[in-house]
């Protein structure tokens, strides 16, 4: 299988039949790639026809490259949960069954993936070495171990671990409540691997293993037959489904440039064994010295002018020096946390004007250490609530727009604790459900006007709007 992507279920070590089932395929070249991982519950026989359901009604869904691949996704989901109810009331042995599910388009020539998902299945991301959970566990435990109050190891162990409260097939909610499906997008860059895995890889292997396999072998099949070999070393109680999706493009390389050094040894060469040889006419040792006399001169007027020059500077800007000093080249720079540096990446790589922030990705508070620069031309941020927050030390602005950046609107996002939140120059902001908490300025616009020319300019001010309510009309990510 091409190695941008594999998949493998195993049967486990206490079961005798899989109920679980995987997709992997691509979709337009290898470019764009559909995966998913379903995992059947509701007896032994009814577990693996929900399965085989979803994975029809997916692969059906998805031929060619999807105009909308999240509303795509969602549609596979409620044709499915359709089609399982349907097959529930002709057969009553199978009136328990129902499926979990994670699936993923992946753009790898956009640099984006695109995922929906309902149950306990799961969807990681790996980026430099570090391991980020997408996807929230639809189940109370999942929610205790998504929200902090239960630790990885105590969730793995719990009883009721397995009791899902989300599912395709339950019932008819998916159709009518959008919140049902969990949708999102992120950026998907060159060297990120995505892992799309059942409960019965997480059940018995913790996030920490699960990285160091990922970082180990050389092929993606070596990683996923290294998972699924733990998973079952380790206990193997259910079915064991692994897929993983790879950016394989490298990243952009600058290679710095060299001095030519060869060029400057032959001309240190050519000027070394010109002054050996001698002249071919020498001319009378009358006329050598008032031209070296001359040479002379002209080198002590201009060695005074500039010493008179730079005295002239230093006295008609005596802090100059002052602050020069405190550039100081060899102070180390505050590394960026992992939120911090994947939010910057969002910003960077986002495709067309509109940015989801998934909150499953973006655990708040995400602390800044160092400013957040917008550059692309257009972008509306659309952040569910993020708050981001100044580290302890940090004074500098939380976002900035750079050029060529001209608009920026935020909406639902949070600042606290800035000496700036937002930094502008001749640019335009838009603020929608924005909140400043402790933040000293909290939007600097530095307006920049003519030189010696009249403006004609009226600066308003800017007031909270009363009664802004979201509208109704809205599309599922909330862009407008």
């Amino acid at each position: 299988m091409d190695k941008q992507f594999f998949g493998l279920t195993d049967t486990g070590k206490s079961r005798d039949n899989n109920e679980d089932s995987f997709i992997v395929k691509s979709l337009t070249s290898d470019q764009l790639i559909l995966a998913a991982v379903i995992d059947g519950v509701g007896g032994y026989h009814g577990g693996e026809v929900a399965a085989g359901i979803a994975t029809e009604q997916i692969s059906m869904q998805f031929s060619g490259r999807p105009a909308d691949p999240i509303s795509q996704m969602i549609s596979a989901f409620r044709n499915t949960n359709e089609m399982i109810i349907a097959k529930k009331q002709t057969e009553a042995e199978l009136s328990e069954m129902a499926c979990v599910a994670t699936m993923v388009i992946a753009d790898i020539e956009q640099n984006q993936f695109y995922y929906a998902h309902v149950g306990d299945t799961r969807l990681y991301l790996l980026r430099d070495g570090s391991l980020i959970k997408i996807s929230k566990d639809h189940s109370f435990v999942g929610f205790l171990e998504d929200s902090g109050r239960l630790d990885e190891a105590a969730a793995m162990q719990h009883p009721k671990r397995n009791e899902i409260n989300k599912a395709i097939g339950f019932s008819d909610q998916i159709a009518t409540d959008e919140s049902y499906i969990e949708t999102g997008q992120s950026p998907f860059l060159p060297g990120d691997l995505l892992l799309l895995c059942s409960d019965g890889l997480t059940d018995m292997v913790n996030r920490q293993d699960i990285t160091t396999l990922l970082l180990q072998g050389d092929t993606l099949a070596k990683k996923a037959g290294n998972l699924i070999a733990l998973a079952n070393e380790n206990g193997g109680r259910d079915n064991i489904t692994v897929v993983l999706l790879q950016n394989n493009k490298k990243p952009q390389q600058v290679t710095p440039t060299r001095p030519d050094f060869t060029q400057k040894v032959q001309v240190a060469e050519t000027e070394n064994n010109e002054a050996i040889r001698p002249p071919e006419n020498p001319e009378p040792a009358t006329h050598a010295a008032p031209k070296r006399n001359y040479w002379f001169t002209a080198l002590v007027i201009l060695c005074v002018i500039l010493l008179g020059t730079t005295v002239f500077l230093y006295l008609q800007n005596p802090h100059t020096t002052e602050k020069v000093s405190t550039l100081n080249p060899l102070t180390k720079q505050k590394v960026r946390n992992s939120q911090e540096q994947l939010l910057q990446d969002a910003f960077d790589h986002a495709v067309g004007d509109t940015l989801v922030l998934s909150d499953s990705i973006f655990k708040s508070p995400v602390l800044i250490s160092d400013t957040l620069s917008l550059r692309k031309d257009t972008l509306y941020v659309i952040a569910k609530g993020i708050v981001l927050q100044a580290d302890s030390g940090y004074k500098g602005a939380a976002i900035t727009m750079r050029a060529p950046s001209r608009l920026l609107k935020l909406d639902s996002l949070q600042f606290k604790g800035f000496a700036t939140a937002i930094a502008i120059s001749d640019q335009a902001l838009l603020l929608k459900n924005v909140t400043f908490t402790n933040c000293l300025i909290p939007v600097q616009n530095n307006i920049h006007f003519p030189d010696g020319k009249p403006v004609n300019a009226e600066l308003m001010k800017i007031s909270p709007l009363k009664g802004n309510t979201p509208k109704t009309a809205d599309s599922k990510n909330g862009a407008e």
